[in-house]
């Protein structure tokens, strides 16, 4: 049976999850804090995830992850149906940034979102070594959006 907690203490205890979406702890630091950090379990743990506040009408989706054995399984998109109907009473809109990576950008438009703007550089400008998802070099930024 899936369960999801709502976790407010000791979120660092998930960091080695949250480092498979985000691979600079220093980068996680500055959303964890005061974001809502969820976790998925069936048995055990499977997926987290974070969303934190951008302004009163937008949330942002920073962090969603899956352990690799456990991809593909549909716990990433459990969690965001999750999440969707806990926000859709706070805010109008829902934004999740991404490598432009298109196994990733064909998992959230699934998902429900669509394609927003582009931060170009965010990622060679804001990591300290060059990201990569498989052979893919992330650059920019893709930020997609959802209507809650």
């Amino acid at each position: 049976m899936i369960r999801i907690e709502k976790i407010t203490e000791n979120k660092k205890q998930f960091l080695d999850l949250l480092l498979l979406a985000d691979e600079q702890e220093n980068m996680i630091d500055k959303y964890l804090p005061d974001g809502d950090l969820f976790a998925l379990y069936e048995d055990d743990l499977k997926s987290v995830c974070v969303v934190a506040q951008i302004d009163s009408q937008t949330c942002e989706l920073k962090n969603l992850a899956t352990y690799q054995k456990y991809q593909g399984m549909g716990y990433g998109r459990k969690l965001i149906n999750y999440i969707s109907d806990i926000y859709k009473n706070r805010y109008k809109t829902m934004l999740v940034g991404t490598g432009e990576t298109p196994i990733i950008l064909a998992f959230y438009e699934k998902s429900g979102f669509e394609i927003s703007h582009r931060v170009k550089n965010f990622f060679t400008d804001n990591y300290d070594h060059p990201m990569f998802d498989g052979d893919i070099q992330l650059i920019d930024m893709i930020y997609l959006k959802k209507n809650l």
